[in-house]
């Protein structure tokens, strides 16, 4: 059983230690391990990706618990084969329904094999989509629709969540966030061609450089930023000259966007890709 162990706590000396030495003495393979100190932010992150038998998960995840409980680390333990049939989603959204109720609908008909019990978002003007296919709705955002991440956190936990589907969520993860569901469990859309169009108005950068086809990138979050893009799926549309921006936008968020979030993941989902050391891999069929 391939399993993911992600770390965070405060900047210290030796944090690492008491899980390597848990795992290498249980005899577990060690496929990946990353290791980061935020000066910055005094904090500590790690990833470890190990093989182990099946039967020794809970083992390991007591074990992980206790040493979290010593060292103060906020210690997570998963691996996506515990519920490969069928993974648990969250949906997580902001103001356009276009993209979630696009994944809401391939869970509801089967187009994405997995369960979406939670939709997340800083805004209230969603929760009747969420109500429409029988998820809960949880409103992280304050008046402001400033998005409380520790709360994020808390409801990931506690709905089990496999997979966090960042569909126009317009707000930015913290790397605590980012760090605590890493290994690929974040999946985000951006409503543009990466590399190319990386900003916050990609359809209005793409337009001003007089590009006649746009598109959309589905890829994992990671929390180093400048590590690349990690595509999991790219989706473009071609327009006429002359077409105007408003037309591109319409396109763009009714058609491209959703068609492109939902095949990266049901790639994610089906088990077809995973994130490997910051890079999109594809599974060797076993």
């Amino acid at each position: 059983m391939e399993v993911v162990i992600t770390a965070l706590g405060p900047d210290n000396v030796g944090l690492a230690d008491p899980i390597i030495h848990h795992v290498t003495g249980q005899g577990a393979r060690i496929a990946e391990i990353q290791m980061y100190d935020h000066d910055e932010e005094h904090l500590f992150a790690m990833l470890c990706r190990i093989d182990i038998p099946a039967t020794e998960f809970d083992r390991l995840s007591d074990a992980m618990q206790q040493i979290g409980e010593v060292t103060g680390l906020a210690i997570r333990v998963w691996s996506s084969e515990l519920r490969a049939a069928r993974p648990r989603l969250a949906v997580c959204c902001t103001y356009l329904e276009h993209t979630p109720r696009a994944i809401l609908e391939a869970v509801r008909d089967g187009g994405i094999n997995a369960d979406a019990p939670l939709v997340i978002s800083n805004r209230k003007k969603l929760a009747p989509l969420a109500a429409e296919f029988g998820a809960a709705f949880e409103m992280i955002g304050d008046g402001n629709g400033v998005s409380n991440d520790a709360l994020m956190v808390e409801l990931l936990d506690r709905y089990e969540i496999d997979y966090v589907v960042l569909a126009r969520y317009m707000r930015i993860l913290p790397p605590s966030t980012c760090w605590q569901f890493a290994g690929g469990r974040i999946i985000n859309l951006h409503h543009g061609l990466l590399p190319g169009f990386p900003g916050f108005r990609p359809y209005h950068e793409a337009y001003a450089a007089r590009m006649l086809t746009f598109g959309a990138t589905c890829h994992f979050i990671i929390p180093e930023l400048d590590a690349g893009n990690q595509t999991i799926n790219q989706r473009t549309f071609a327009v006429s000259p002359g077409t105007k921006l408003d037309e591109v936008i319409r396109i763009g968020e009714s058609e491209n966007e959703p068609a492109c979030l939902t095949e990266g993941v049901r790639r994610v989902i089906d088990r077809e890709v995973y994130l490997h050391f910051h890079r999109v891999v594809a599974r060797q069929a076993k």
